[in-house]
């Protein structure tokens, strides 16, 4: 019997750095559990790693608030951020001329899940694995029947 896992998420919309620039810090986060990643984000030394930890501890919330799961025991499932709205600006230059800003935003997404229990597969008596063994190798018969079609 297979239980439905359950995943939570948490979006921050519209956070002011590039999308480029958040990937480096979620891909340090992706695929670890959640008192590893909450580590991470506290000794990484880019800017954005603040707005992450947010995200993070809103997606925890949600797990303990809306599904009761033990946030300690959740892993990051995935982690990305997309392109948000592009804020135009522009700097005036030389000889009246005009230089254009883009001030980039992105939305960062984490997806958390259960981690699964690891399951041991049932070990089967020889008797059962001897015959499954012997019918899948061909037999000599077979084999000459194939080289003759061949050549």
């Amino acid at each position: 019997m297979t239980a439905a896992r359950q995943d939570v998420q948490a979006v921050a919309k519209t956070v002011h750095v590039s999308a480029r620039k958040a990937r480096l810090v979620l891909d340090n986060v992706r695929g670890r559990s959640v008192p590893e990643a909450r580590t991470i984000l506290a000794f990484t030394t880019r800017a954005v790693a603040t707005d992450i930890e947010k995200v993070l501890r809103s997606a925890v919330a949600n797990a303990e608030a809306n599904h009761g799961l033990d946030g300690d025991e959740l892993v990051v499932e995935a982690a990305y951020a997309d392109e948000g709205p592009t804020l135009k600006r522009w700097q005036p230059r030389a000889r009246g001329r005009v230089n254009r800003i883009r001030k980039r935003t992105c939305h960062v997404t984490l997806v958390l899940a259960e981690v699964p229990e690891p399951q041991t597969p049932r070990r089967r008596s020889r008797k059962q694995a001897e015959p499954a063994a012997e019918e899948s190798k061909p037999k000599s018969s077979t084999r000459r029947r194939k080289k003759e079609a061949v050549a």
